[in-house]
């Protein structure tokens, strides 16, 4: 049979721990996924390492491929002895069977024993999945899809990827980063152990209008020239809704005016403060009316913001 380097597909050394080899998989399995993966073998990357993975997680094929010795990938191989004898069925050539095939096979006879027992069923691996959210759903909660394509088996334990598309409840206050645990969405068991579980990680998506800090929403917040120095009542846009907010006369640029209560929420019911943060706007045309009235309050006004600099 044709040797397959299950170790240097996942770049572990053969010493590896499980959580070093699960660690690995982890992170080639989301860089070499089809539905994020720009490379056009990405494909047959992923399910060469998730073919690595399902050998060297399991200590008992993993102990059948240690017995083979360390070749170089493609290298003809002849199974152990023993090997042989378990397998005998008069006519099997193990240059025609796939080596992840005989490595199962021999773990499954390894598991089963001489007295007939059932092979140790397996739990399947758990999976992860990104899921852009809005402000908007983390305000008033809400409902997404999330689609991947998941490795599954046939009855023939042959590798497949099946699309599956799971709807995902977004919890009011869920935070940017949050992982949610979808119970056994994840990868399907071996001889009847249970399915993985599959974790949806919140991305939040970059809003138009609103930065965020912690659970405070902030926005520019344009006045023109008369507005700022008259005063004046504008509206000003929120997640629950347009509201009104009272400018006092003399309102410099870069003033914040806190809108209590009205940026995010939290899973423990407190919710964070909105801020607007004042920007003098002033007309990038002029007409001649309003040309003449700059000019004159130009001539007549007192003031000068730069008498600091004398």
């Amino acid at each position: 049979m044709k040797y397959k380097d299950y170790y240097s597909a996942l770049g572990v050394e053969r010493t590896a721990t499980v959580a070093e080899i699960k660690q690995a998989y982890r992170k080639l399995a989301h860089k070499y996924h089809p539905d994020v993966s720009k490379d056009p073998a990405g494909e047959e990357k992923f399910k060469d390492i998730a073919e690595a993975y399902s050998t060297l997680k399991d200590a008992e094929k993993r102990a059948a491929y240690d017995q083979l010795g360390s070749h170089q990938s493609g290298e003809n191989v002849e199974p152990p002895h023993s090997w042989q004898q378990g397998f005998s069925d008069g006519g099997t050539s193990f240059g025609d069977v796939d080596m992840a095939d005989i490595l199962a096979a021999f773990a499954a006879s390894r598991q089963g024993g001489a007295g007939g027992g059932r092979p140790r069923p397996s739990r399947g691996e758990d999976y992860e999945v990104n899921a852009p959210i809005t402000l908007e759903q983390i305000y008033d909660g809400g409902e997404t899809d999330v689609r991947l394509s998941m490795p599954e088996y046939d009855e023939h334990g042959k590798l497949h990827r099946v699309p599956r598309t799971f709807r995902v409840r977004i919890p009011k206050g869920a935070e940017d980063g949050q992982r949610l645990r979808l119970a056994g969405k994840g990868g399907q068991g071996g001889d009847g152990g249970k399915h993985g579980d599959l974790y949806v990680m919140m991305k939040l998506i970059p809003h138009p209008l609103y930065r965020v800090t912690a659970k405070d929403l902030y926005f520019d917040l344009p006045l023109t020239p008369w507005e700022a120095v008259l005063g004046a009542t504008v509206q000003v846009p929120t997640l629950g809704g347009k509201v009104e907010l009272s400018i006092p006369a003399g309102t410099a640029a870069n003033r914040q005016f806190r809108l209590a209560k009205r940026g995010l929420p939290s899973a423990g019911g407190e919710q964070g403060n909105l801020y607007a943060v004042v920007r003098i706007e002033v007309p990038k045309t002029a007409t001649a009316r309003e040309r003449e009235l700059f000019e004159q309050l130009a001539a007549e006004s007192t003031f000068n913001p730069r008498q600091h600099l004398s």
